[in-house]
């Protein structure tokens, strides 16, 4: 399947179902107005002479991958779709030679998913019961993934449309912060860094990763896109955490655009949804592969061999 007709049939598959409306944006709808108009902003500086070749791989603490294009941690509809569905996900991921990355509900089968192959992470939600934050965040790691996230903008749970869901969180210090990483063997991330401010506080805590994102639009209206915060967080960041981005990337000009701000490693959200709706384990191999043949063909016209090597340079903003 192309990638036209992945979104075109996903979108429609979504539409007919109650479930549906969990791909919605929290109140207004401004997040997703936003995000497109950030990410068109850009443009492409063209060097047609001399095009290198180019590869997609790369490796990022220790985890090899043929793609920088990554799934966002994400649960919530999967199991609806398919009865098998994380597994037709973790097989299609894999095939792509990409990483899953599950949200929450964390799921039970995290063991039968790591048999597939695929690199795995998973984030555990700020939890107003530290005890269980705490229980969760181990239970996932003697699971045996490979990075655990955090996802330090749910503390106020995450809202859709009108409605409130995720009411058992609470927003998370640094000293909270710092105690999963003293007690993480593994790489720890936090998702929704969207500050200079909250970038500090995770190196401060010896963060792996910082995962700039604005949650899909499901937590605050009015939030930014994480291309107009990138350059004070990578400011922070650089040569102490690994960054990765989301937020409305759909083609592989979106996620190069990503790749150039400073990010290692670029999300997909409702793509990865759309995927699996509209072909199974082949549609998100599609989806995946799709993507990343868009980013190579561009990577080579724009004079960039690899993702590690990207230059901001290669944008011109109008």
């Amino acid at each position: 399947m192309d990638l036209t007709e992945i979104y075109q049939q996903g979108e429609e598959f979504f539409k007919a179902k109650e479930y549906g409306r969990m791909l919605g944006y929290v109140e207004t709808g401004s997040v997703r107005e936003n995000d497109r108009r950030i990410i068109d902003r850009f443009t492409f500086r063209q060097k047609s002479i001399d095009a290198p070749q180019v590869t997609t791989a790369c490796q990022v603490l220790g985890i090899e991958l043929s793609t920088p294009l990554i799934m966002s941690p994400i649960t919530m509809p999967i199991p609806a779709i398919a009865d098998d569905a994380l597994m037709q996900l973790a097989r299609g991921l894999q095939a792509a030679g990409s990483l899953m990355w599950t949200g929450t509900p964390i799921p039970k089968n995290l063991r039968e998913i790591l048999g597939t192959g695929v690199p795995l992470a998973a984030n555990v939600k700020p939890f107003t019961d530290r005890d269980k934050f705490h229980a969760s965040v181990d239970n996932v790691i003697e699971e045996g993934v490979a990075w655990v996230g955090i996802e330090i903008d749910a503390g106020h749970g995450t809202k859709i449309g009108d409605r409130e869901m995720g009411f058992d969180c609470t927003p998370l210090s640094l000293r909270d912060i710092e105690e999963v990483k003293k007690r993480a063997p593994v790489p720890v991330a936090c998702k929704g860094v969207l500050s200079r401010d909250d970038a500090q506080k995770c190196v401060d805590a010896g963060i792996d990763i910082m995962f700039v994102s604005n949650h899909g639009g499901h937590t605050l209206d009015y939030l930014p896109h994480p291309f107009q915060v990138m350059d004070e967080i990578v400011e922070v960041a650089k040569g102490k955490a690994v960054i990765i981005v989301d937020g409305g990337i759909r083609r592989g000009s979106d996620a190069l655009k990503g790749l150039a701000f400073g990010a290692a490693l670029v999300g997909l959200g409702r793509p990865i949804l759309y995927a699996l709706a509209a072909g199974g384990e082949t549609g998100v191999t599609d989806l995946i592969n799709g993507m990343t043949r868009e980013m190579t063909r561009l990577m080579s016209m724009v004079g960039v061999t690899e993702p590690a090597n990207v230059p901001k340079s290669i944008l011109i903003e109008r």
